[in-house]
């Protein structure tokens, strides 16, 4: 007897409409009843995983604990249940066709024609019930990504119904997310759209057993009962996901709806305990009333993209409602950074964090950021690339290493400050030179990293291929720069702070990846107090 139960999240009508904050939202509230829960993301993109795709094309690539390059769909997971997230959490049409080919390689389909149907949907459903059967959860919800009538959905959608047929109707559950659009001319919603998808998806033998619409207006009853009717669901399985001004409002929204109520039932699970959202509630009160504000500039190369930074921005949500401060970010493209125009680029802000990235575009930009937060005493967070710019501007402005460089940028240069590590040199597959997934750093105490956390020995994620080279660390540590944070197995630096600077942090790994709601990242809380006691002093000098 299956003991998991399987939710499957579907989208319809257009992309984008939330499905990610949807499942986040609907297993929060399953968590908060004392279930064990887990999400994972099928991304029907060829793509093996995001860590080449460029950020334009698919926002921020999300790490997780081991290592995996994900879906920033990853990231939601973790924010909403403040549990780690996998490899086994994120799905590739590009990873199941790879598994597929390599057992047609070695022969385990004895020489069997390897077909969609059923050598790809068998391997899909392996991975779906895997994550279930691997650490026993109560209910694993799936998002499969794209929208139903996709030729790349295809095969997800036919493996959902492989498994409904297979678990049976009370292991399963089938939710639809459409949008319900507003026609300004003539006043109306329109359900038109929703009963279309529908009809896709029964034409591809599944019928949702809830519909969450999306809309900007309040869907009264008439339209519930007509949704109900022409798309063969119960009027109390039609459930309204009204915009709201922040994400964080959804799992309430939810609950207000009945979702978890309602699939609590259909699954056959206890839905008596009221779920537990006391700490959740006061996050969203602290973040809906702040007693003050501060702006940081966001100094990046994908700024034209907000969800290139999705997990910095989010960040600054968690880590603002703990200091009960209101964080605005203003997007600066680092390539229109230049010398002659820096003080109206980035005069008046609170702070400055230079984000991560990779190339050379842009770069120049960065490091005029990093001199500017640096000689004019502003807050300044480096985060991985970010960190590296500020040892080049110093090494340059400080040290007077002219044309010190990463040799990621520039091969020759006579002071590599930054430089790949020398058993990384001969590994030519750029996966292989990155260092992915949870590191440790021990943290010097007396330093703004050590206020921040509390502790000695953190574990923090990575994703980069550039180190900060050892051999200029007396030269750097002489002047003022002093490495904060050590790798205490590789002796690699992992925190670089300033002496003589209000607050200067510059961490090679990605701090913003570990932030969620009930444990916002220290590196950003004391960031944004930072930020907010250099406000304090503007305006008391002002």
């Amino acid at each position: 007897m299956e003991s998991t139960k399987y939710i499957f999240v579907t989208g319809g009508v257009t992309s984008s409409l939330g499905k990610g904050i949807i499942s986040a939202s609907l297993a929060k509230l399953l968590q908060a009843r004392g279930y064990s829960v887990t999400i994972q993301k099928l991304d029907p993109y060829i793509n093996i995983d995001p860590g080449t795709l460029n950020p334009y094309e698919h926002g921020e690539c999300y790490v997780t604990d081991d290592g995996a390059e994900t879906d920033l769909d990853l990231g939601h997971y973790e924010r909403f249940l403040n549990v780690p997230t996998s490899q086994a959490n994120n799905v590739t049409t590009g990873r199941i066709y790879q598994s597929v080919i390599n057992k047609e390689r070695r022969g385990d389909y004895l020489g069997k024609t390897v077909q969609i149907i059923p050598h790809i949907t068998d391997e899909i459903q392996h991975r779906i019930k895997l994550l279930g059967k691997s650490k026993k959860f109560d209910v694993v919800i799936t998002e499969i990504g794209g929208t139903v009538g996709d030729i790349e959905s295809l095969p997800y959608i036919e493996a959902v119904r492989q498994l409904r047929y297979d678990l049976g109707p009370q292991n399963t559950l089938a939710i639809h997310l459409t949008l319900v659009p507003y026609l300004a001319a003539s006043g109306e919603l329109k359900t038109k759209p929703t009963q279309h998808s529908v009809k896709i998806l029964l034409e591809n033998g599944v019928q949702p057993d809830i519909l969450v619409l999306r809309t900007e207006h309040e869907l009264y009853k008439e339209i519930r009962k007509k949704v109900a009717l022409f798309c063969n669901v119960m009027v109390d399985s039609v459930i309204e996901s009204i915009d709201v001004s922040t994400i964080y409002e959804v799992p309430l929204r939810m609950k207000d709806e009945g979702l978890d109520v309602i699939a609590l039932k259909k699954l056959g699970l206890d839905s008596k305990k009221e779920p537990n959202l006391t700490e959740w509630r006061a996050f969203l009160k602290r973040l809906k009333n702040p007693k003050s504000e501060v702006t940081v500039g966001l100094v990046g190369k994908y700024v034209e993209l907000p969800d290139a930074y999705k997990s910095i921005s989010e960040s600054f949500i968690h880590s603002g409602a703990a200091n009960e401060v209101k964080v605005n970010i203003k997007m600066i493209h680092s390539e229109e950074i230049l010398a002659e125009n820096i003080e109206t680029k980035l005069v008046g802000f609170d702070g400055i964090l230079v984000a991560p990235g990779f190339g050379h575009r842009g770069i120049d930009g960065k490091i005029l950021a990093v001199k500017y937060a640096r000689e004019n005493g502003i807050p300044f967070l480096g985060i991985c690339l970010g960190m590296q710019c500020a040892v080049i501007e110093f090494g340059r402005n400080v040290l007077n290493f002219k044309n010190a460089h990463s040799t990621e940028m520039y091969r020759n240069t006579p002071y590599p400050v930054i430089d790949i590590m020398d058993e990384q040199k001969a590994i030519t597959d750029l996966g292989g030179t990155m260092r992915l997934g949870t590191y440790e750093c021990r943290i010097e105490s007396d330093t703004a990293a050590h206020k921040a956390y509390g502790k000695e020995f953190i574990e923090e994620r990575h994703r980069h291929r550039y180190e900060f080279n050892n051999e200029y660390l007396d030269d750097y540590v002489n002047a003022g720069m002093k490495p904060t944070g050590i790798n205490p197995d590789t002796n690699l630096v992992e925190i670089v702070e300033l002496e003589n600077h209000p607050w200067f942090v510059g961490v090679q790994f990605h701090p913003e990846y570990k932030s969620t709601v009930l444990n916002p990242h220290p590196i950003f809380k004391g960031f944004v107090k930072a930020m907010f006691d250099y406000n304090a002093r503007q305006n008391k000098n002002g």
